[in-house]
């Protein structure tokens, strides 16, 4: 048992107001200058929808992430003869048209337009040719468009519906689009590690947080089309790539990542968890319908007192195994059994998961027709989002994973409906939780960490043994006799 600790997170789908704040607050930090103005290292999807960069899920077209050929696992965009063959022209690289032409305005027009009857404009201009243009695309075009017919409709996800079922999603009564906040995974087996030429790209062996340098990196943009989930940005103004870095610097000072700090719906939950390192490629191989099963038994019990010893023959600190006890990640992932990763058929293994989104439901008439709001907690086949839609989304098409996480959360909808409005006999009360396999106090504790929990409850930063790393930095020579660190030098642990 190799065990390794990771930095995860997870966002619950049924809080996201779609506000943009997480996305605001990482662009003016990270990516608020030149070459990098189309980079959303964070941004807010509506679903159904195409995304950003436009049909990222489709991996046909862009060829991302891992697949089994045999008993053997490989990127989807080939080996190194295919790499090298790709490296001067990749087909399956998203165009700037997949993302948008960034653009600013004029504004000098303003002030310095000739005097004239007419009231001068500021101009859109391409902020990299510097010419004029007009603005067909941008980073949120298709927000609050779930139902529409040109971009819901487009919707990768959709080729697994029936044709009964996607009339149901565009029937007038039954429009229903929800928010799909995405950053980078921090993956435990990133396909845009394997896929860079240059070895570029590592994960932190400390934390797992997937990091590129810019002195490694050579443009060649493979890492681009190796993450199947689009996060890897090329900077045009500096010939490097870059992606989100999960606010380290801001974690090792005890503060959480920018957009998880902003979040206006507090959807978002950090902590530590601890896995075996060694059932990496075995879980990866595992058939598309075991793929969420197999990731969640990869990630060990940190109350186990022989994963507590595992771990610290590894090299982790005790206080990071403290924090993954308290990791409310652990608790959505493993013990409550409510998150799910996204899209875990590109074999990434995210660590990353979401707690779906439980809508409001439907009821039907006697006459059939369909309207909103009678039985507000009746049966998942009344949903207004059809289940196979969203298993295609968090649980490679087995629904029976999302139907177990879906009677849980109505489980927990029930339980405060009995301790608040009392209007529910309690035999039926027993039934939905032997049903959905949660007891009443972990309904319980599923609502006080959904909507009571604190900002500390929520965000359980660990340790990021910062002092090492000031010491890694320093001489020994200036330290000795200074009340410095003394001269111990941390592990190397680079993956």
């Amino acid at each position: 048992m190799n065990v390794r600790s990771h930095i995860a997170s997870v966002f619950h789908l049924d809080k996201c107001i779609g506000c943009h704040t997480c996305s605001i607050a990482c662009k003016n930090i990270w990516t608020d200058r030149r070459g990098a103005e189309y980079m959303w290292w964070n941004n807010v999807e509506t679903k159904p929808g195409t995304g950003y960069p436009t049909l990222w899920e489709d991996q046909e077209k862009y060829r991302g992430g891992w697949e089994k050929a045999g008993e053997q696992l490989r990127l989807k965009m080939g080996g190194r003869a295919a790499t090298l063959g790709n490296i001067f022209h990749n087909p399956s690289l998203p165009t700037i048209d997949d993302y948008y032409e960034p653009w600013t305005y004029r504004y000098g027009d303003l002030v310095d337009a000739p005097e004239g009857s007419d009231q001068p404009v500021a101009r859109p201009v391409s902020a990299i040719s510097g010419r004029d243009m007009k603005i067909e695309a941008g980073p949120n075009w298709d927000d609050d468009l779930g139902g529409s017919n040109v971009y819901a409709a487009n919707d990768p996800a959709f080729k697994a519906l029936s044709e009964q079922e996607r009339q149901q999603l565009f029937a007038l009564e039954r429009m229903v689009f929800f928010y799909l906040p995405r950053i980078c995974n921090h993956c435990a087996n990133a396909g845009c590690v394997a896929a860079c030429p240059s070895g570029a790209i590592y994960k932190r062996g400390e934390d797992g947080i997937v990091l590129i340098s810019q002195d490694k990196c050579r443009g060649w943009r493979m890492c681009v089309s190796g993450c199947p989930y689009k996060k890897t940005y090329y900077a045009w103004s500096s010939g490097k790539s870059e992606k989100c870095i999960l606010c380290y610097p801001r974690q090792e000072c005890g503060e959480a990542p920018a957009c998880f700090h902003s979040c206006v719906g507090r959807i978002r939950y950090l902590g530590v968890l601890l896995y075996d390192a060694d059932r990496i490629e075995e879980v990866a191989k595992r058939p598309d319908a075991e793929l969420v099963a197999a990731q969640r038994e990869m990630i060990l019990d940190p109350h186990d007192p022989e994963v507590v010893a595992a771990a610290k023959k590894n090299g982790i600190d005790d206080k990071v195994i403290a924090a993954a006890q308290n990791s409310p990640v652990y608790k959505f992932v493993k013990e409550w059994k409510l998150a799910l990763p996204l899209h875990p058929e590109f074999r990434t293994l995210p660590m990353l998961f979401y707690v779906p989104p439980l809508l409001p439901v439907l009821s039907t008439s006697g006459e059939g027709t369909t309207r909103l709001g009678d039985d507000f907690f009746s049966s998942l086949e009344q949903a207004r989002l059809p289940i196979r839609y969203l298993a295609g989304l968090f649980s490679a098409g087995n629904e029976a994973e999302v139907e177990a996480v879906y009677r849980k959360l109505m489980a927990v909808r029930l339980q405060r409906r009995a301790e608040t409005v009392d209007d529910l006999p309690e035999a039926e009360t027993r039934k939905v939780f032997e049903s959905a396999g949660i007891s009443p106090e972990q309904a319980d504790a599923v609502y006080r960490m959904t909507s009571l929990a604190g900002f500390k409850e929520r965000m359980a930063v660990p340790p990021m043994q910062r002092e090492q790393g000031v010491e890694a930095t320093e001489d020994p020579q200036t330290r000795k006799g200074e009340g410095g660190f003394g001269t111990r030098r941390p592990p190397k642990r680079r993956w």
